[in-house]
């Protein structure tokens, strides 16, 4: 039986970093938007319990498939297995909100009707 891909996946939201892992990661419907789905948590025994990944869990409960914009995504590796999901504080980072802006120009001349 061949093995199937795992992807992890980094990326900025809301001033944290961001890692998960997917089993699926493609270019979105969405223009800009990358999409992952069947996302991967560690098995985790009873003895052991990551808070980080106890919160992703909670917070990704019952998604199907998430959008994460381009511009927001670090890097995408392709892994043999699923390591441990978590959301680290980017320190600084809580004072910044990113400037919105558009991913395409608009390159008609303001002078023509």
């Amino acid at each position: 039986m061949a093995a199937r891909n795992i992807y992890k996946v980094l990326f900025f939201s809301q001033g944290r970093q961001y890692e998960l892992y997917a089993r699926w990661v493609y270019q979105g419907e969405l223009y800009g938007f990358v999409e992952l789905e069947e996302l991967v948590f560690g098995e985790k025994s009873a003895l052991v319990v990551d808070p980080s990944e106890e919160q992703l869990k909670s917070e990704f409960k019952g998604v199907k498939k998430v959008s994460i914009p381009i511009h927001a995504i670090i890097r995408i590796d392709e892994v043999e297995k699923e390591g441990v999901a978590r959301i680290t504080a980017v320190p600084g980072a809580e004072n910044i909100t990113p400037f919105p802006a558009s991913l395409y120009r608009n390159n008609r001349d303001p002078n023509q009707s």
